[in-house]
C-alpha cells in the first residue's frame, strides 16, 4: 500500500509533457460580439422581410387604379304578384294606332300638347292569339291630332286575365317623359305602389269600352321606373285587397 501510494505522489509531482497555453480572451471577447451582430441582423432581416410580405400582399388586393376592388353580391330580382308579362316599345307615328273607346286625360301637357292614354287594338293572332289591345301612351295636340309615344301590352296569356299587366314607362320618348303605367283587369277602385318606405297612390281611369279594365299611372317624382312600381296593390271600392 506505501509503495502505491509513494508512486502516486511521484505522478502528481512530474510536470505536463506539453504545458497548458493561457486562454486568449481578447479573442474569446470579439468572437462573442460578432455571434450577437450576427444574430440581431438575422432577426431584423426576418422582420423586413415580413413587411415587405404585407405589403404585396395589401398591392394584390387592389385594382390596377389602385383602388381596392370591392364585390358584390347579385341582388336578388324582385318579386312581383299578379303582374303578367307584358310587352313595350315605342309607338308608331302613324295614325295606324286609332283609340279604342275614349281617350284618357292626364292633365299633364309637354310640348305644349296633353299626355293621354287610350286602348288600341293588337291583331296578330299568330303570335298574340289571346291579346286584342294594348294601352297607348300618346300626346294630344292643340289641333286635335294624335302622336303616339309607347305601346304597352300583355305578351303572355289573356289581356283580359284577372290581375295587372304591361305596366311599364318610366322613360323618355322623344325628349317627353311617358310615366310609369299599365292597366289591372278586375274591380280595381285604388292601386298603389311603395317606393322608400312611402305608399304611393296611382291615378286611374276605367276604359270606356270595359269598366273592368282600369288604366293606372304615377307621377314622375313619386315613381321614376317600372322596376320601382312594386308590389302594386290593388283594392276595390269596399276597400279589400285584391291582391296579395
Amino acid at each position: 500500500m506505501t509503495d502505491e501510494l509513494d508512486r502516486l505522489r511521484a505522478a502528481l509531482q512530474e510536470a505536463p509533457a506539453e504545458p497548458f497555453a493561457e486562454p486568449d480572451l481578447d479573442r474569446i471577447f470579439k468572437d462573442g460580439a460578432r455571434i450577437r451582430r450576427r444574430r440581431r441582423f438575422l432577426t431584423s432581416s426576418g422582420a423586413a422581410l415580413a413587411v415587405v410580405a404585407v405589403v404585396f400582399g395589401a398591392a394584390w388586393l387592389r385594382s390596377p387604379g389602385g383602388a381596392p376592388e370591392q364585390v358584390h353580391a347579385a341582388a336578388s330580382p324582385p318579386m312581383v304578384t299578379n303582374v303578367s308579362s307584358s310587352t313595350s316599345v315605342p309607338a308608331p307615328t302613324s295614325a295606324e294606332s286609332r283609340p279604342l273607346g275614349e281617350v284618357i286625360s292626364t292633365g299633364t301637357y309637354a310640348d305644349g300638347a296633353e299626355l293621354v292614354f287610350y286602348a288600341t287594338e293588337i291583331d296578330d293572332p299568330d303570335n298574340l292569339p289571346t291579346v286584342q289591345f294594348g294601352v297607348m301612351a300618346s300626346l294630344y295636340e292643340p289641333d286635335g291630332d294624335l302622336r303616339p309615344l309607347y305601346l304597352a301590352n300583355e305578351s303572355e296569356g289573356k289581356d283580359r286575365s284577372f290581375g295587372f299587366h304591361a305596366t311599364s314607362g318610366g322613360t323618355t320618348v322623344s325628349d317627353v317623359w311617358v310615366p310609369v303605367y299599365g292597366y289591372f283587369s278586375g274591380p280595381a277602385a285604388r292601386i298603389e305602389t311603395t317606393v322608400d318606405g312611402r305608399t304611393i297612390p296611382a291615378h286611374t281611369a276605367r276604359w270606356s269600352e270595359d269598366p273592368d279594365v282600369v288604366v293606372f299611372w304615377f307621377d314622375q317624382d313619386d315613381v321614376p321606373s317600372a322596376e320601382s312600381a312594386t308590389p302594386l296593390v290593388a283594392y276595390s271600392a269596399d276597400g279589400k285587397r285584391l291582391t296579395r
